[in-house]
């Protein structure tokens, strides 16, 4: 038996790497050729572009904990405390939306303010977990609806749409769901309270502003009124007003003291207020 042949080869002949054990990552499939983590960053612009969409990523993770932990919609006040001064919150909620947009939750704007909610094509998986309401009677959403496109009106304006009158307690059911609220008092005989919608109105309706209601070219589209309109038929332009209107007194007594301070008369030289014709004088005869 021939004992197998032994080649020794020179230390020489070998090719040295200084390469770090776990530097190189798996060949790249079509050339064959390593690829670095570190290759991507060895450009000085795109580290810089590495860095920033960390520093952008990590502000929207604080933004989605905070929108998610809470149970209220916020606003960009509050969001903005847990990012630096110079931060642009309304771009970050942006990007943020833009995220969730085909996802089972979805970051919606209401009534100002930034909130989670269920997507609309999925809410019949949560219909089973849902409260049961009370359904408002018609006089109620006829009275609501007058309401939100008539801000501020009166309680007798309000039948003078309508065209019956209105039970005081249609208006309280309305103020206990916290839908509607008293505004102020209208410039008028009897000083009336005027009505106004509330932020949970807009809340509940997933509104952002008031003029986001509907128009007539859309109630009429949603089957929602007849077909044969009469003539002049139109539906007003809600508007915003969350300030009193110029015909409209504060809830306060303000106004009262005010104008009765007006009605009285100037006082005299000899320091006496006049309240209307002069009787007679000291000597008996009328004065002339």
């Amino acid at each position: 038996m021939v004992p197998p042949r032994l080649t020794l080869v020179s230390d020489n002949t070998r090719e040295k790497s200084e390469t770090a054990p776990g530097e190189d990552v798996e060949a790249t499939r079509a050339g064959g050729t390593t690829s670095r983590p570190t290759a991507a960053l060895s450009d000085p612009d795109s580290a810089i572009d590495h860095l920033s969409k960390s520093v952008e990523r990590e502000k929207l993770r604080r933004l989605e904990a905070m929108l998610f932990a809470s149970s209220q919609p916020l606003d960009a006040k509050s969001l903005a405390r847990c990012l630096d001064a110079n931060d642009d919150v309304h771009s970050l909620l942006i990007a943020l939306q833009a995220e969730y947009k085909d996802r089972g939750v979805t970051l919606v704007r209401v009534a100002g303010r930034w909130q989670f909610r269920t997507a609309d094509d999925l809410s019949f998986l949560l219909e089973r977990q849902q409260k049961e309401e009370r359904k408002l009677s018609k006089a109620a959403l006829e009275t609501l609806a007058i309401i939100a496109y008539h801000q501020p009106v009166t309680r007798a304006e309000i039948e003078e749409i309508r065209g019956v009158s209105t039970s005081p307690g249609t208006l309280d059911v309305l103020m206990e769901a916290g839908w509607i609220r008293p505004r102020g008092r209208r410039r008028a005989p009897g000083r009336p309270l005027t009505y106004g919608t509330t932020e949970d109105f807009l809340i509940h309706f997933g509104l952002d502003n008031i003029k986001d209601l509907p128009g007539l070219a859309d109630l009429k589209a949603a089957g929602l009124l007849d077909a044969n309109l009469p003539p002049g038929f139109t539906v007003p332009s809600p508007t915003d007003v969350a300030a009193l209107m110029p015909d409209e007194l504060p809830l306060t007594d303000d106004g009262d003291e005010e104008e009765e301070e007006q009605s009285v008369l100037p006082l005299e030289d000899d320091g006496e207020e006049r309240s209307g014709p002069q009787g007679p004088d000291e000597s008996g005869e009328p004065e002339k």
